[in-house]
């Protein structure tokens, strides 16, 4: 008997559900007909569904060239909108998503696929000592993702990645969850984990641009999202983990001023009052935050 490599798995055969291959692309002349076509290789039967996210250049006749579907939004949306553009046009089965640049290797995908049959949603792993971009962007995917593992208590090796696999039936009941910028694969990835599915970390190879095209990330635009998308996590995924210890902490710490003022002083300060006060609100108010997040990861039909 001989062993099929991975790479020449088909995902659709047997009884598994069609395969939709999802590619966001803004202004990736350069490089969507190649990503298209090796999609197209690697995992033939697939629908191939690029979402044009208000494009200048010829990003949608080269996709449509190339032999995928082509959906345009009028105006540039951001990743997340184009996500939810495709949840809204794909009936079911399972969807594979990479980025339009060129970065992602397509021969990954039927490794992602092949997972769903255990899984609920695979997210492709980056090297990140490997990964092309700047110390200061490496930095903040790990500070990302060491706080996202804190906060889900499971291990995220990458939290940020936009090549992944999942089922469409379960990500799209959070489709009012995704936001529509940049941060669809954290909030994909924090969702399905917080609310109980089953969530794979399966390696991938990244690549570098191709020469001429640029990222389009601005650093301090994107400074900005990430301390909002920070808070964003913390309030999405599970407050209590924040608030309470720091709620907490400011009692002892009214407690421990109280009883020295008493000893030293034989009175209270208005300090001690500030840390009751304040620690109780904390706590509270986290408590609130706590309950608004269990209503938002309740599933929707």
């Amino acid at each position: 008997m001989t062993n099929t490599p991975i790479d020449r798995i088909d995902p659709l055969a047997g009884s598994d559900p069609t395969v939709t291959i999802v590619i966001p692309a803004f202004n990736e002349e350069q490089t969507i007909a190649e990503v298209v076509r090796s999609a197209k290789d690697h995992v033939p039967a697939a629908r191939i569904l690029v979402i044009d996210d208000g494009s200048t250049d010829r990003t949608a006749i080269e996709a449509r060239n190339a032999g995928a579907e082509v959906i345009s939004h009028p105006l540039n949306k951001g990743n997340g909108a184009c996500m939810k553009t495709a949840l809204r046009n794909i009936p079911g089965g399972h969807v594979a998503v990479l980025d339009g640049d060129g970065q992602h290797d397509p021969g990954d995908l039927p490794r992602l696929l092949a997972r769903l049959s255990e899984y609920d949603l695979v997210v492709g792993t980056r090297t990140f000592s490997t990964e092309e971009g700047s110390p200061l962007r490496n930095f903040g995917n790990v500070i990302l993702r060491r706080l996202a593992s804190f906060l889900v208590e499971q291990r995220i090796p990458d939290l940020t990645s936009g090549m992944r696999a999942f089922r469409h039936s379960i990500a799209a009941k959070f489709l009012h969850m995704y936001p529509n910028g940049y941060s669809f694969p954290s909030t994909n990835t924090l969702s399905l984990i917080a609310a109980g599915y089953s969530v794979a970390f399966e390696p991938i190879q990244v690549g570098r641009r191709p020469p001429g095209s640029h990222s389009k990330l601005q650093p301090f635009r994107d400074g900005f999202r990430f301390i909002m998308f920070i808070l964003r996590i913390i309030t999405m995924a599970n407050p209590n983990k924040i608030f309470f210890p720091v709620g907490l902490l400011m009692l002892l710490a009214g407690l421990a001023l109280t009883i020295r003022n008493l000893v030293l002083f034989s009175q209270f300060s208005s300090g001690t009052v500030f840390f009751f006060a304040g620690g109780t609100n904390v706590i509270f108010f986290g408590l609130i935050l706590d309950q608004f997040a269990t209503l938002r990861l309740q599933e929707r039909d």
